[in-house]
């Protein structure tokens, strides 16, 4: 910090001195001057660093001088300064000052309203009464407050929120009147009753059973239980269970219900022991030409189809699809109102992104039970059409969050109807950002209806989502809850510099046999169009997928690839969830994924349905963060780890050793710990 910034970095900033007469004093600092010839300085204040010019140090100058707010002297003097210049400062970002600390306090969610009042007005007027500058983070039942300022100020501006609290506790709504005396406002002369009765929040939140019920009361009612056991499975010894359980690649099942376990059902062994009572499943098992059934579906079919929520955790190619596909056409099938008498689709399967839609959708139509109308609503794609589909009436939707969003705003789709629901891929929309967008579909869908999450990966995320949505859920996870790809797939990774990536990628297509296929992942889409490209000029044969493509062109590129008149997709992480094609022989990591996970949904890509497949990864000093990570996956798989990752693991942790350790130091004048 310079000389002249540690004498103006207190909060009164005095009148500077004039070293001519008659010409003011200008201090060694970035400086700009206005079109009425007045010097106005910048300081460091709550101005945000992408709003101007970023200087170091922290400056930025803005333009926009209505936004900028004099903190050294009343408005009146500065308009009749005899010096003939003024000097503005940003209003101060006491956030900022280790010397004022913020006054801090919890407040009740339903109060903030009151406090902030319509587009801000009421809170201006608090910090314009009170000189302190307050910041709300709001949260689910209640909010914290926080005051900046001095401790004048701090306390002013709580006592003028007390007295909002107060008169809100009366019911009575009331505003600030302009009102620039020093004193607290009173009833009398600075707040307005105006007798508007307010909402009781509090209330409402106690009685939300009460007014869901009300909600929907002149719904049907829903039928869930149709899982008839069969004798085999019935009397099948609990020691010879869990043997089974542990040889099909160690299935795990656990009740999530707080209060009252319920029994685990037993896994069934074929597609006789789940569907005997339904022959046309059965017979559209065998025309698909199924053997027997995944370890997904061996133990999730009884579980959903006795009327249970799910969750189900499984590896990618494992047949979660079929895992809730079969369970719904039953679910729809045997409802107490038939189908021509619903006013809307009864079944809707949410999918991250358009690919894993129109796969859904592929396999929901492959099989044709009893006639069951589906359709795909998925942004890129013909938004008329899907309306003039989805209005003549449809059983099956299966959407991506965005496009049904849409439709659900204009009225086109009627949710209210749907009894079975399905978040396919549930961390994959979380990571897209989908969740504000499922908050608002699932508002008009019925709170009993039956709901099944499927995932590849068991984050955070998708737990707090789980909670939320899913009501006294089982779940069922294949493997292991830790991170682990799937073990049919042989994982290798070159440590490799930057600039040979093309050159190995090259010399890698070259080594390719007649028969393969493989996926080119890269990270930006700027780089697979280059590389695709690049293959093309050289007279190799390549589809590119990524998401600045049309939707033409990327069902084009898909169907190429599935037919194989193309043997390289090179693609974005667009192509790591749902991409079902399953003659992969290898998947080619051109660049390291963002996070381990989508590591794992890549690799994902090859080896599936019982084939085998080979993954390639390129690894280079920029990826040293997530090498730690990889390295558990390897060997969580048993495949070989290569010296250089071990090697970029050790320097990676001694480098966070030594951030750490210089965090942990003596903070030099003019900064402070990030702890304070």
């Amino acid at each position: 910090m310079s000389d002249w910034e540690e004498e103006y970095s207190a909060t009164e900033i005095q009148q500077p001195k004039k070293t001519q007469a008659g010409t003011p004093w200008v201090p060694q600092g970035r400086q700009r001057y206005s079109t009425q010839g007045t010097i106005e300085e910048t300081h460091r204040g709550s101005g945000s660093r992408a709003q101007g010019w970023q200087g170091r140090g922290g400056w930025s100058h803005r333009p926009d001088e209505s936004s900028w707010r004099d903190v050294e002297q009343p408005r009146e003097h500065r308009a009749n300064s005899s010096s003939g210049w003024t000097r503005e400062f940003r209003s101060r970002d006491y956030s900022r000052d280790p010397t004022n600390c913020p006054m801090s306090f919890r407040l009740d969610s339903s109060l903030i309203g009151m406090v902030i009042g319509r587009g801000g007005s009421k809170i201006k007027e608090l910090e314009e009464l009170s000189g302190a500058r307050i910041k709300i983070v709001k949260e689910d039942n209640d909010s914290e407050v926080k005051i900046f300022g001095s401790n004048e100020q701090q306390d002013k501006a709580k006592g003028l929120i007390n007295g909002i609290i107060e008169r809100q506790q009366k019911g009575t709504d009331f505003e600030y009147k302009n009102n620039r005396s020093n004193d607290p406002p009173n009833m009398g002369t600075s707040v307005s009753v105006s007798g508007k009765p307010m909402i009781d929040w509090t209330s409402l939140r106690e009685n939300k059973e009460k007014y869901e019920a009300i909600k929907w009361a002149d719904m049907p009612p829903i039928a869930k239980a149709f899982y008839k056991e069969s004798p085999t499975i019935t009397s099948w010894a609990q020691v010879e269970v869990k043997k089974w359980r542990k040889e099909n690649n160690n299935i795990i099942c656990d009740d999530l219900k707080e209060d009252g376990k319920r029994p685990i059902p037993n896994p069934v062994q074929n597609f006789q022991d789940a569907f005997y009572p339904f022959p046309e499943v059965m017979s559209a098992l065998k025309i698909a030409g199924f053997e027997k059934p995944t370890p997904i579906q061996s133990q999730a079919w009884p579980i959903i189809l006795q009327g249970i929520d799910l969750i189900g955790i499984a590896q990618t190619g494992t047949g979660k699809t079929l895992a809730y596909l079969l369970p719904g056409f039953i679910h729809l099938d045997l409802q107490p109102i038939p189908r021509n008498q619903r006013d809307g689709p009864g079944m809707l399967v949410l999918a991250p992104t358009r690919e894993l839609a129109l796969q859904v959708q592929a396999e929901c139509s492959k099989y044709k039970y009893k006639g069951f109308e589906s359709m795909c609503v998925y942004g890129g794609g013909d938004r008329k059409s899907q309306i003039n589909v989805v209005t003549k009436g449809v059983d099956i939707i299966i959407a991506t969050p965005g496009r049904l969003h849409d439709l659900q705003m204009n009225n086109f789709v009627n949710l209210r109807s749907i009894t079975y629901l399905v978040l396919d891929e549930a961390d994959r929309m979380l990571d897209m950002g989908f969740e504000p967008q499922i908050m608002k579909i699932l508002i008009d869908i019925r709170p009993d209806r039956q709901t099944v999450m499927t995932s590849a990966t068991w984050p955070d995320g998708v737990r707090r989502l789980s909670k939320s949505y899913l009501k006294d859920p089982m779940m069922v996870y294949v493997g292991t809850l830790d991170l682990a790809a799937v073990n049919t797939v042989q994982q290798q990774v070159l440590v490799i510099p930057e600039e040979e990536k093309r050159a190995f990628t090259l010399h890698f297509i070259d080594s390719l046999k007649p028969d393969d296929k493989v996926i080119i992942f890269v990270g930006k889409k700027l780089i697979a169009d280059d590389l695709s490209s690049d293959f093309s000029l050289q007279g190799i044969p390549v589809q590119c997928l990524h998401g600045n493509r049309e939707q033409c062109d990327r069902e084009q590129a898909l169907d190429d690839f599935k037919k194989g008149k193309v043997r390289i997709l090179v693609a974005t992480d667009l192509a790591s969830r749902g991409l079902d094609v399953h003659d992969v022989t290898h998947v080619f990591n051109f660049d390291f994924p963002r996070n381990i996970e989508e590591y794992v949904h890549r690799v994902g890509r090859t080896g599936r349905a019982g084939r085998t497949g080979e993954s390639i990864t390129l690894v280079t000093r920029k990826d040293w963060r997530v090498s730690a990570e990889l390295i558990n996956i390897l060997e969580r798989a048993n495949q070989e780890v290569p010296p250089e990752l071990m090697e970029m693991a050790g320097r990676y942790e001694e480098f966070k050793k030594k951030k750490d350790g210089e965090r942990d130091m003596v903070p030099r004048k003019g900064r402070w710990r990030n702890d304070h």
